[in-house]
């Protein structure tokens, strides 16, 4: 009867042990859920950019680089695109905003990717230039702060590469953020292999 109690009571201590590592590990999955098994375009359109805004221009470049990638390189909806397109134009100024509406931001993307698609190329790694690199002036006219930004695409077309160089330009809003305001392409070297 002693040896049916000890046994009883190791089974009841057994079962509570795997009954506690049993929850743990559904919490555990649950919450990687939340985050960890996102794609990288999940990842974006989740991300809280009101509480989580970069804090410098090249931070915001190369976040918005992010963007860039994933438009280019990742599988995603149509929903996930409109999501994605929204939360790029947070690192917007208004001013490009309402130049870049998101419906015609979007069709562009669209078209541009596909153009990469037909020709068959790829961005194959994105640079952004050093923090010392970055120039900080200050608009005489309206005094706004501005950031200029230069960031390189290098680019695979079958068996020819390119380096595409880009400028960004960036103004500080009256929250401190850096947007940017415009971005346009600089001259840069080709590279035949």
């Amino acid at each position: 009867m002693k040896k049916t109690g000890i046994v009883v009571i190791a089974l009841v201590l057994i079962a509570s042990l795997c009954g506690g590592f049993y929850y743990v590990k559904i919490r555990s999955d649950a919450n990687s859920g939340e985050n960890g098994n996102l794609t990288k375009v999940q990842k974006l359109i989740t991300r809280n950019l009101d509480e989580n805004y970069p804090k410098t221009p090249r931070a915001v470049v190369k976040l918005y680089n992010q963007f860039i990638s994933c438009y280019y390189k990742e599988e995603y909806t149509d929903s996930e695109l409109d999501s994605l397109v929204v939360q790029a134009q947070k690192l917007f100024d208004d001013e490009l905003v309402q130049n870049n509406p998101k419906d015609q931001l979007k069709a562009s993307i669209v078209a541009d990717v596909k153009d990469y698609d037909d020709r068959s190329r790829n961005i194959s790694q994105m640079n952004v230039c050093d923090t010392e690199d970055v120039r900080f002036v200050t608009d005489k006219e309206k005094g706004d702060s501005l950031a200029y930004v230069q960031a390189s695409y290098f680019i695979q077309e079958k068996k020819k590469y390119s380096r595409t160089y880009q400028m960004y330009v960036l103004r500080k809003d009256a929250a401190g953020r850096w947007k940017i305001i415009t971005y346009y392409q600089i001259k840069g070297k080709d590279v035949d292999d």
